[in-house]
């Protein structure tokens, strides 16, 4: 009989190595540092350059480190392909450009990470491609923006940093029947805890310096879909020239062998966080999908049934007394998915391209705080948090 599928945990450990030749092979991927690749004759170079075989030829078409973590990603988020670029937002961008050309039109969440709202309100404009922004929670809403020209829905699976849960299943089919692809950023809740091809999307993004690397010392991002898909945007992105740099993809693919550990960690740790934090006085609102009180708390539940990940947000009262009285336990930094916890302030880093009437409209408020909850011991964590609360 067949073997049953792996577990995520498995395969995250395994995924994407073994593409050696018979005989004593490396147990940890070495690094492939050099720039270009000799060959024998012409009809060799001429399989390579046309794709005919895989084989490196020059860094900026690809490595065979990134080939490597690109199987692993692809196999990870269940899609046929992967591409893995030099940020997130090269990933995202690539993937756009891929799809998308002057007159073309899109809908996205009003929610999504800042950067990814600019490019898509100042820069895609200038190339003839318009968005509408909507709350991808609103079905209604959603088809309401759809036009003859919409050639693309982008939206994240848990947004950022208000945590809430656009319906992917329900939107998916709205989409599927207009000739309109799905594209979700699922950067807050890695394939650990959610698959968004699974339920319908066409394109998946992520910034792999998150939770995929997992330990703040590796830079990139991926893109994962349909095999067609992906070609195109390797293509773009080889043109643009948004190449990840081997030292990034050999670390990535090494933090990326914890993953289902650390997601375990991560998701019973901010859940705790929350819980403590739902009932403090000192706290004027919290957002976690766990929580009774968030407005897709029955959706979350079903879509997530392994946890949510690490991250929520908060609105504390005298927001800044707070980040000093954790000064020296747990840092301030604009970034996420460390093992340890850290804070970030939404209103000046991540959403700091938006206009503040947006901001506020949207809810990031300047007493805001992001909790990216790392795999710390629990009673420790929530021992600083308590303390920091009561000073």
């Amino acid at each position: 009989m067949p073997r049953p599928p792996y577990d995520l945990t498995t395969l995250a450990a395994r995924a994407g190595e073994g593409a050696w030749p018979p005989g004593s092979v490396p147990l940890a991927e070495p690094i492939y540092q050099s720039t270009v690749y000799a060959f024998p004759d012409l009809d060799a170079l001429e399989r390579a350059m046309s794709g005919e075989e895989s084989a490196p030829f020059y860094y900026r078409n690809g490595t065979p480190n990134a080939a490597t973590l690109e199987r692993a990603l692809a196999a990870l988020e269940g899609t046929e392909a992967a591409l893995v670029a030099a940020s997130g937002m090269a990933a995202i961008s690539a993937a756009l450009l891929s799809v998308l050309a002057a007159g073309d039109h899109v809908v996205a969440d009003a929610r999504v990470y800042g950067v990814t709202y600019a490019l898509l309100a100042e820069e895609l404009p200038r190339l003839g491609i318009r968005t509408t922004f909507v709350d991808a929670c609103d079905l209604e809403a959603v088809e309401a923006a759809l036009r003859p020209e919409t050639r693309l829905l982008h939206v994240e699976s848990l947004t950022n940093p208000l945590l809430t849960v656009p319906d992917l299943p329900r939107l998916a089919e709205r989409v599927r029947g207009r000739g309109v692809l799905l594209s979700v950023d699922n950067t807050f809740a890695s394939p650990a805890v959610f698959r968004p091809a699974e339920h319908g999307a066409d394109l998946v993004t992520h910034s792999v310096s998150k939770y995929l690397s997992g330990h703040s010392n590796a830079f990139g991002g991926v893109v994962c879909g349909r095999a067609d898909l992906v070609a195109a945007a390797r293509t773009r992105l080889t043109r643009l020239g948004g190449t990840m740099s081997t030292f990034d993809a050999w670390m990535t693919l090494q933090g990326l062998k914890t993953l289902g550990l650390r997601m375990r960690a991560h998701s019973g740790n901010a859940q705790a966080v929350a819980d403590v934090l739902a009932n403090h006085p000192r706290v004027r609102a919290v957002y976690h999908p766990g929580l009774s009180g968030h407005p897709q708390f029955e959706r979350a539940a079903e879509l997530f049934p392994h946890g949510f990940g690490g991250m929520l947000a908060a609105d504390i009262a005298d927001a800044p007394a707070f980040v000093r009285a954790l000064a020296g336990r747990i840092p301030l930094a604009p970034s996420l998915a460390d093992v340890v916890t850290t804070l970030s302030w939404p209103w000046g880093t991540s959403h700091r391209a938006l206009p503040e009437a947006e901001r506020r409209r949207l809810g990031i408020t300047p007493g805001l705080l992001r909790f990216s909850v790392g795999i710390e011991d629990i009673g420790d964590l929530l021992g600083e948090l308590e303390e920091a609360l009561a000073g």
